[in-house]
């Protein structure tokens, strides 16, 4: 087993102890598997062991290995972008991959569902939220939720999945909980107003098992996988 499968499993199996320590099921909670900076030959090797959903944080990177595999002809990956994204480059988000976590106001919403192509399902979108109220973080307040997520739902090109938060960092494990519960409430009260919605991206390798335990249902784990990352290819 090479060092990206034995750390998958070993994700995998700390996700599957944080479920079932708080009664739910391992299933419920999917890993996203962060490959932004890596080499398609490192995702090549998570693909191997069995991952399929990966996330990229930078637009031109992140299409690169789309089309790098598709070549390839593999198929049943799903493509998450996860990283800030700027009207220039929303095209290119339509236009590749399947999912975005980071819309934050209208603007970029409605320029992902025009410039969505016609032959592909609906771009599957989170709203994400500044859970924390952090001037250095991409989101909105959870006050501007209800009505971005009313004009989002309307929009053909896209399909509204549900939320997505980066919570300041904390090591007590209380804190980081409470603030996760904040962003279940809000997903759970989403779910009640949109049959789309299954989705709560939230948790990374350090408050994982917090987020696990509020509810979230995708978690966002890179360097616990493919290791330290070098930005300055960035």
């Amino acid at each position: 087993m090479n060092d990206i499968a034995h750390n998958l499993a070993q994700v995998r199996d700390k996700i599957s102890a944080a479920a079932l320590r708080c009664g739910r099921a391992s299933e419920d909670v999917a890993l996203l598997a962060v490959s932004k900076t890596k080499p398609a030959s490192a995702v090549a090797e998570a693909i191997d062991a069995g991952q399929r959903a990966f996330g990229e944080n930078y637009v031109q990177e992140g299409v690169d290995k789309i089309r790098h595999f598709q070549e390839q002809g593999v198929t049943g990956l799903q493509w998450h972008f996860i990283g800030p994204l700027q009207s220039n480059k929303s095209r290119l988000v339509a236009e590749h991959f399947d999912w975005c976590h980071t819309v934050d106001r209208l603007r970029i919403a409605s320029r992902l569902s025009d410039q969505r192509p016609a032959g592909m399902p609906p771009l599957n979108i989170l709203i994400q939220i500044n859970i924390s109220d952090e001037e250095s973080k991409s989101g909105i307040p959870l006050a501007e939720l209800d009505a971005l997520a009313d004009q989002v739902a309307e929009l053909p090109g896209v399909c509204l999945r549900g939320l997505m938060a980066i919570p300041a960092p904390v090591s007590n494990y209380e804190r980081q909980f409470a603030v996760a519960q904040q962003m279940a409430v809000a997903f759970d009260a989403l779910k009640l107003r949109y049959p789309t919605v299954d989705t709560l991206s939230l948790g990374m390798s350090d408050d994982m098992e917090a987020a696990i335990a509020a509810g979230s249902t995708l978690v966002r784990i890179g360097t616990a996988i493919f290791g330290a990352r070098d930005y300055t290819k960035n």
